[in-house]
């Protein structure tokens, strides 16, 4: 099988808000009065416009994701995005990555998701995560408790899905006697992705479960490769072997004449990203998250000694990256057409990935922007990295 190209999409509010910030941070919560509806109703129609365009282009599918209560991103329910985008597109396959299971009944979430595939005719790929600190804030759920209620969140959809009736007497969830209408077209359910940023115990469910991964967007390679090796020797563990389908590899892209070109377009939009989007409301500090019990101090297990400072240091400092850091960045696949072809596939052969999962949008850039890296990808890029497969796993 050769190289599968998705689109990824954050969706963000379009308009730069660094006007707003006190001393330097942008307040949170943002109050409604900041929030233009008809702003958001043109970029919810211009992503969907731009998904069709992917679909028209060749990609293989898009995927979007689930955030709260911020200009990060306005998909607060990416399965309404699902339905919409799956009466626009006949081909693409529909990837919600992810639902966020903590925070929402599973049993809903079930339903919604045998919808979809439904609306789609069997095109879902149905990614699971467990969302970021701010939304346990808004949602009311102790961070503490994220983990247990990813996973019995899981059981519950799971077996909403494949049994012919069940119950269920759980931790957060009790369920007695049910029976979903509708079920999934794709038999015994729609395919299971999770992205991994660092928890190790992730690596362990995936591995469990037989569900792709895709490796720590922010992490430097030599860390990304350690979570992949970790992974397979949990795969290993399950007796199950590692394949280029297991590795979704995630890469942020931008197409120009030259490298310095792409930093001098681009530079901006990525730098608002980092200094005002990601970190917006957020609880960023990996110190701080594990002392909220987000994450466990032993979760980074799967990491290599020689590789730990190196990824640490990657998880800090997001507002003060500099547009010099952005140009030694090797995670940013900038550049001519040449370069990012040539970064791409050996991205996907570092990782022994053989799905690219692509950002354009990055930091709000216009509409305008983004289509036209659309097309110069399509046109420069994706017809050289389709003709390529990686056939040897990380492992």
């Amino acid at each position: 099988m050769t190289m599968r190209i998705f689109g990824f999409d954050l969706l963000p509010y379009p308009e730069h808000l660094d006007h707003l910030k006190v001393d330097g941070e942008l307040p949170y919560p943002l109050p409604r009065k900041h929030f233009s509806p008809a702003l958001a109703v043109s970029n919810y129609r211009e992503h969907l416009d731009a998904w069709a365009l992917m679909e028209e282009l060749g990609f293989d599918g898009v995927g979007f994701n689930e955030h709260h209560t911020s200009p990060y991103g306005l998909m607060t329910s990416p399965n309404i995005m699902a339905a919409a985008a799956s009466q626009r597109l006949k081909r693409m396959q529909i990837l919600i990555y992810g639902n966020l299971l903590p925070i929402h009944d599973p049993l809903r979430l079930a339903e919604e998701l045998a919808m979809l595939d439904c609306l789609s005719g069997g095109r879902l790929i149905s990614g699971f995560a467990r969302g970021i600190p701010r939304e346990y804030k808004a949602y009311n759920v102790p961070l503490a408790e994220s983990r247990a209620r990813f996973e019995e969140a899981w059981e519950i959809i799971k077996r909403a899905w494949t049994e012919e009736v069940f119950s269920y007497t759980g931790n957060f969830w009790s369920y007695k006697d049910v029976a979903i209408w509708p079920r999934p077209v794709q038999q015994p359910h729609p395919p299971i992705w999770v992205p991994v940023t660092t928890s190790q115990e992730t690596l362990e469910w995936a591995a469990r479960e037989n569900a792709p991964i895709t490796p720590g967007a922010v992490a430097t390679l030599p860390a990304r490769q350690d979570m992949v090796r970790y992974y397979a020797a949990c795969l290993a563990r399950h007796g199950r072997a590692i394949t280029p389908e297991h590795v979704v590899a995630p890469a942020n892209v931008y197409i120009a004449d030259s490298r310095e070109q792409a930093l001098k377009e681009a530079g901006p939009y990525m730098l608002y990203f980092f200094h005002t989007l990601f970190s917006h409301g957020n609880l960023s500090n990996v110190g701080a998250q594990r002392q909220s019990g987000y994450v466990r101090e032993e979760g980074l297990g799967w990491l290599r000694p020689e590789n730990r400072e190196a990824f640490l240091r990657s998880l800090q400092g997001f507002r003060q990256v500099t547009l010099e850091d952005l140009k030694h960045n090797e995670r940013l696949c900038w550049g001519s057409p040449a370069e990012v072809t040539e970064t791409l596939i050996g991205l996907g052969e570092a990782l022994g990935a053989n799905t690219l999962l692509v950002q354009f949008n990055q930091g709000a850039m216009p509409h305008e922007m983004f289509v036209r890296q659309l097309r110069r990808f399509a046109a420069d890029v994706l017809p050289a990295v389709r003709k390529h497969t990686v056939k040897v796993a990380l492992a």
